[in-house]
């Protein structure tokens, strides 16, 4: 991950923002993204798979290995639960310097229903053994970054992979997963940034020592300086984001709103605690209200915030939205800066001009 000399987006960028796609604000009015909203990002390519052929093995460090086919899957319990997913690199183009990667704004977020079967129950089947750390979730699609060749992987400790809401996902709000997101199963962790749900899932190994490959070791770390071990990056920071009010200017997309009252919404989300407060303010941060916070459908899924605004008159707004949690963590109003641009969850801002 390099650095930016300038603030220009490189060719490289462009390519990978053309194959990966953020979700449209204006989509977080839905309780649940439609499929083709829901924010996407691929690695490497998106891999041929014949499903009638594919197995799922889980072995490693355990009593008996596992070989399953996806019939075999969905012939054990079935849970279908809703996931506010979002990227670690949301809100990297924002920081300054601006690291060269994948130039996410806000729109790397989704909530979706996955439907699949719990991991907890398989690796128990398997029976691990003494001395099992890490699970190790190994997908089909195959690239080279950071000069190395890899399958995409990651793991979790044996505490994180065997919590009850780790799914083995074969459905996307109630249908088959897309190619695109993870065909024939992929893995689902509630709360974590999107690179531990494993896409393509091919493999799953009890391991008896820490993984130490790229994904883990060197992507997706807090790091200052390329030199540093830092620290990874796990569940998702506490957010809020609003759905733009108004209309568009088609090529700044700063908001024009009519004078009079004007109901602003949102969504708030976190990974690691409860979301308890919304505030809005319309003066860059120098002020704040609180908004009204709804409960969201489930223990992982977002929740709604309304505010109805009514400016002061017409002229040029910066309005805000920021959630705080029931550890007392509240979003900043300036991103702290990482070599990967990680966890951006500074506040929201959104230019408006209210015309008489």
């Amino acid at each position: 991950m390099a650095l930016a000399g300038s603030d220009e987006i490189t060719l490289e960028e462009l390519q990978l923002a053309a194959r990966n796609h953020g979700m449209p604000l204006e989509a977080l009015r839905y309780p649940l993204t439609p499929v083709g909203l829901h924010y996407l990002l691929i690695h490497y390519d998106i891999p041929a798979i014949d499903a009638a052929a594919w197995r799922l093995q889980v072995g490693g460090h355990v009593r008996g290995e596992l070989s399953l086919s996806l019939d075999d899957l969905r012939e054990r319990a079935t849970v279908r639960l809703p996931v506010t997913m979002e990227c670690a690199g949301n809100g990297r183009a924002k920081l300054a310097p601006r690291p060269v990667s994948q130039p996410w704004l806000l729109e790397a977020v989704g909530n979706a229903e996955w439907g699949g079967t719990p991991l907890r129950p398989l690796l128990e089947e398997a029976g691990l053994l003494d001395g099992a750390v890490e699970v190790l979730f190994t997908g089909l699609d195959r690239g080279l970054e950071g000069d190395v060749d890899q399958q995409y992987e990651r793991s979790l400790t044996v505490a994180d992979a065997l919590r009850d809401e780790v799914l083995l996902a074969w459905e996307m709000n109630g249908a088959p997963l897309p190619p695109q997101h993870g065909y024939p199963l992929r893995l689902v962790v509630p709360g974590w940034y999107g690179m531990t749900s494993v896409k393509w899932l091919g493999r799953v190994t009890v391991l008896d020592r820490p993984f130490d490959g790229y994904q883990q070791s060197r992507g997706y770390r807090f790091r200052q300086a390329e030199d540093e071990d830092g620290e990874p990056v796990t569940r998702i920071a506490t957010r809020a984001l609003m759905v733009p009010p108004g209309v568009p200017d088609f090529m700044t997309r700063r908001r024009l709103v009519d004078v009079g009252r004007c109901v602003l919404e949102g969504r708030a989300w976190s990974g690691r605690h409860r979301v308890t407060a919304v505030e809005v303010s319309a003066d860059g941060g120098a002020s704040w209200a609180a908004a009204e916070l709804s409960d969201p459908a489930g223990p992982f899924a977002w929740s709604g915030w309304r505010f109805p605004w009514d400016p002061q008159g017409p002229g040029e707004y910066t309005l805000c939205c920021r959630a705080s949690d029931d550890a007392g963590g509240t979003q900043p109003l300036e991103p702290p800066w990482n070599l990967g641009g990680y966890a951006n969850n500074a506040v929201q801002r959104v230019p408006v001009t209210v015309r008489g």
